[in-house]
């Protein structure tokens, strides 16, 4: 489907009105989208339309949705050692350090850093953990989501049922590292610490980057209605 092609299904679909689900449950607003417009199911895999990508959403959900994982040469210290040093005991005895990070320090005493190219995870004791170049980050945002249409909808419940209107699209391209900082400072855009001791080695299931769904514009230069 080509992208003129979209955006006439679309007016099509918002003229409908509202429209009873196709699958109960959270996943129900991208199946019921994706399946009346004629695109595949993909979970933000792959691209549906050329280099965009599509998402469906709720009114005023604000669902956590994760960006992209990077850690490539970020670790000022060792990953297990960090982890013995500031790690938590999970509910079966496992050390890791599992953390959604902040500005303000957590229990361990790490806190997020940020600044206009770099944002770091520091230990209240001045020891830095951890860098990402916020020049980096763009740069993989935009490798997974160079462009996105994000489709809007109002919900309603009818005799058990949702329905949605998708009234409302948006065409948003480019991020920036000025962005991605003010973002962080404002606590829409987190990291989240996924690793635990292996005894030998830290596994890393890769550091997370999310955001809420009704966040995702703030994280775009270009935002085109269509």
């Amino acid at each position: 489907m080509t992208l003129e092609e979209f955006k006439r299904k679309f007016q099509e679909l918002k003229k409908q009105g509202f429209v009873k689900t196709l699958r109960n449950g959270p996943t129900g607003i991208g199946f019921t989208f994706e399946t009346l417009m004629g695109l595949k199911e993909d979970n933000l895999a792959e691209p549906d339309i050329d280099d965009i990508e599509v998402k469906a959403h709720r009114e005023n959900s604000s669902s956590m949705i994760t960006l992209f994982t990077f850690n490539r040469k970020v670790w000022q210290i060792n990953p297990l050692e960090a982890i013995k040093r500031y790690g938590s005991y999970d509910n079966n005895g496992r050390l890791g350090m599992y953390y959604t990070m902040a500005l303000t320090p957590n229990s361990a005493g790490l806190f997020l850093s940020v600044n206009e190219r770099e944002i770091s995870i520091q230990h209240t004791s001045g020891e830095v953990i951890a860098i990402w170049q916020l020049s980096a980050l763009a740069e993989r945002f935009s490798q997974k989501l160079p462009a996105l249409l994000f489709i809007t909808a109002r919900t309603e419940e009818r005799a058990g049922r949702e329905y949605f209107h998708f009234y409302r699209g948006q065409l948003m391209r480019e991020t920036s590292q000025e962005l991605l900082a003010d973002l962080f400072r404002g606590g829409y855009l987190l990291l989240d610490l996924r690793l635990h001791d292996r005894g030998t080695r830290a596994r890393n299931h890769g550091t997370g980057f999310r955001t809420f769904e009704d966040k995702l514009p703030l994280l775009f230069k270009k935002i085109e209605d269509i």
